[in-house]
């Protein structure tokens, strides 16, 4: 059964969005079959984008029955991997009904793989920590988005009892690579896909798109079999 995977930081401004896209078209590119999940209702870049090459659906996971059909998507569609997109709300409800998920997981037999997107301010790592009181039985990797700094700028995390905690359960502190402004601006305000950008932008655009694209794919290659 394949596994479920949120992307999740519990703030708004970390760069979820970004990390979602790059992970459903990460996922794609391996053949697999995707069911995009999108819980940020107000702003959902992500399912403008791909909301029309993947199989997609928009939740409120504000409320239980959010919870109640988010597990019914995954139910329905076992021969899909699930990415969810988390709002940065989200971090209540998670406290409140995230054990409904956790409870389901040995009935849907499927493996829950949270990327947790954080820049270099403390309450990333102190919701972090809430999240994995939680949420227990998520396998965890923590992604420093480099568009807040390189690894070493990043000295609350790096210094936290939080880090070596993931580590030592098997979980990975990874680095998203930055990618120039104007390349990401042409995949949010088209609302285009990495693929179709990678086809249709300015050849300079592409080739550094080219160049961020084949990093990401390093980059999940350390945590997704």
């Amino acid at each position: 059964m394949e596994s479920i995977y949120l992307v999740g930081g519990g703030k708004g401004g970390v760069g979820k969005s970004i990390v979602s896209m790059s992970l459903i078209d990460f996922l794609m590119s391996e053949g697999k079959n995707v069911l995009f999940v999108e819980t940020d209702n107000s702003n959902p870049d992500v399912l403008k984008c791909y909301g029309d090459v993947t199989t997609a659906v928009a939740l409120n996971l504000d409320h239980v029955d959010g919870w109640m059909d988010l597990i019914t998507q995954c139910d329905n569609h076992r021969n899909h991997v699930v990415v969810i997109n988390s709002a940065a709300r989200n971090d209540h409800a998670v406290q409140m009904y995230g054990d409904r998920l956790q409870q389901a997981l040995p009935l849907l037999k499927r493996k829950l793989i949270t990327f947790w997107v954080i820049n270099r301010q403390r309450d990333c790592v102190e919701l972090l920590r809430n999240f994995l009181e939680q949420i227990p039985e998520s396998k965890t990797h923590v992604i420093m988005n480099a568009y807040f700094g390189n690894r070493e700028k990043f000295e609350t995390y790096n210094n936290s009892q939080t880090k070596k905690y993931i580590e030592q359960l098997g979980g990975k502190s990874l680095v998203f690579p930055e990618v120039a402004d104007r390349v990401a601006d042409d995949l949010y305000i088209k609302r285009m896909t990495i693929e179709k950008a990678a086809e249709d932008l300015p050849i300079g655009n592409r080739i550094e798109l080219l160049r961020w694209r084949a990093e990401i794919k390093k980059m999940f290659e350390e945590v997704i079999e």
